[in-house]
């Protein structure tokens, strides 16, 4: 792997104290930026169904079929983006989770496609292999891995079940998070949610669902759910939001555990989220990888003031980890809208104002209580000095105004990774009226990362 060596200077490594006694702000170094641009396009595989050549089909507010390309308008909110879908071919987007390989690529995959269960059926699941070239500010994919269930492992009906290949989409999982191993690739799913396994040909293995201590972990869009047939009768229960499965998954140093990050907060018996001091909190769970199931130990992640999700979930050492958390806020302040109670299309309605990467810990002496919260990073304020980004518009700083940031991962002793998931082409954070880009940042934050 490629290493980069800055010199650190108190300049850029000035530590204050945040809000929160328990909690550090470090500063950040852009090293080195490369960006994928929102309109990059690749062909489904030749042996892949009709149905896959276009994506996108079902996007309409109605979800009605649309087959003419380019037609239905991008959307975030009340602002139009530049892109139209369907798209010809199946979009390198939704980048949601990266790991850091040995020989200086990137594992990272697209989500489920297009938002949702109902819109995402003619997405394929698909991982990439990716190089950086920071200093040209480009990306090549190295190889991209299309994920299929050949041996019916899924253990409901998926979308493409009569097909010879049987390829995934996104409409039979949403996939957040991947650690690479080395018969394949542990995947977290939203959806069930669950853990599901791929081999090396990207073909499904496993599926196994979620639960905590003994009890089924399970969001509406898990396909054992179905509406009763009496409109007096009970709805199935379920205990997460829609998207509040598993947007992180981590693993232990020594590739014998895996911890599942959900998404959304549990909510208990009582109807109650789950919380932690009067934050909501959300749980890790530990997985056992060599068993294959659940360890029945897990921890709370509280939420910060004004923070509503997590982003990527990535272990540093035995006990501390990298976790991207965020507000729903997109675009900057100097575009905000006048009223945020009428949207325009010329306006950001929720202007960012929380996206953090922060260091945790978490150990055998808190099982079951929350994880301690070392410091963190501000992803809206990311010093420039010399001027190494290829996107923002502030003076010696470099922003990510962006309302999903799913990647994030070390590189080496100094430095991480950091990446948006662009919703293609909903998403419009770093300009009012153009989806955006994939933008991969090389960060310097070396006393963040050595930070007890």
């Amino acid at each position: 792997m490629t290493k980069f060596l800055f010199a650190s200077t108190a300049l850029f490594f000035m530590i204050a104290a945040s809000a929160h006694a328990d909690e550090t702000v470090f500063t950040a170094k852009l090293a080195g930026q490369a960006i994928i641009p929102a309109n990059t396009m690749v062909p489904a595989p030749a042996d892949a169904p009709e149905f896959l050549k276009h994506s996108g089909k079902f996007t309409t507010p109605d979800r009605k079929r649309t087959e003419a390309l380019g037609t239905v308008p991008g959307k975030d909110g009340a602002r139009v983006t530049d892109l139209k879908l369907p798209f010809d071919g199946q979009p390198i987007q939704g980048f949601s989770g990266i790991k850091t390989m040995a020989d200086g690529t990137f594992w990272t995959l697209s989500d489920n496609g297009f938002g949702s269960k109902a819109t995402s059926s003619d997405a394929m699941l698909f991982l990439h292999q990716i190089k950086f070239d920071w200093e040209g500010g480009k990306a090549e994919v190295v190889k991209n891995l299309f994920l299929s269930d050949p041996n019916r492992i899924a253990p409901f009906p998926i979308v493409l079940e009569g097909s010879d290949k049987r390829y995934l989409t996104g409409a039979d999982f949403d996939i957040e998070s991947v650690q690479p191993v080395t018969d394949g690739f542990w995947l977290g799913d939203e959806f069930g949610p669950y853990l599901l396994k791929v081999d090396t040909e990207g073909r499904l293995t496993d599926v196994i669902p979620t639960t905590l201590d003994g009890k089924p972990v399970m969001s509406p869009d898990n396909p054992v759910i179905s509406t009763p047939a009496n409109p007096a009768a009970k709805m199935a229960a379920f205990n997460l939001k829609r998207s509040g499965g598993f947007e992180g998954l981590a693993m232990s140093k020594d590739g014998s555990k895996l911890y599942g990050l959900l998404e959304g907060a549990i909510y208990q018996d009582d109807g109650k989220m789950e919380t932690v001091d009067g934050h909501t909190a959300i749980r890790v769970l530990e997985f056992d990888v060599a068993s294959k199931k659940w360890t029945g130990r897990s921890w709370l992640y509280p939420f910060a003031d004004k923070g509503a999700s997590i982003g990527d979930f990535n272990m540093l050492d035995e006990t501390t980890a990298l976790v991207i958390e965020r507000d729903n806020g997109a675009g900057t302040k100097d575009k905000a809208c006048a009223d945020p109670k009428q949207p325009k299309p010329d306006c950001f309605e929720a202007p960012a104002e929380l996206k953090r990467v922060y260091k945790i810990e978490f150990n055998d002496a808190n099982v079951g209580k929350a994880v301690r919260k070392i410091g963190y990073i501000d992803l809206l304020n990311i010093q420039d000095p010399d001027n190494r980004k290829k996107a923002g518009a502030k003076p010696g700083v470099y922003d990510m105004p962006f309302v999903t940031i799913e990647n994030v991962d070390r590189v080496d002793a100094t430095h991480i990774v950091i990446g948006n998931d662009n919703n293609l082409p909903f998403s419009a954070g770093r300009a009012v009226d153009k989806a955006d880009d994939n933008e991969f940042s090389l960060l310097e934050v070396g006393e963040f990362l050595n930070a007890k």
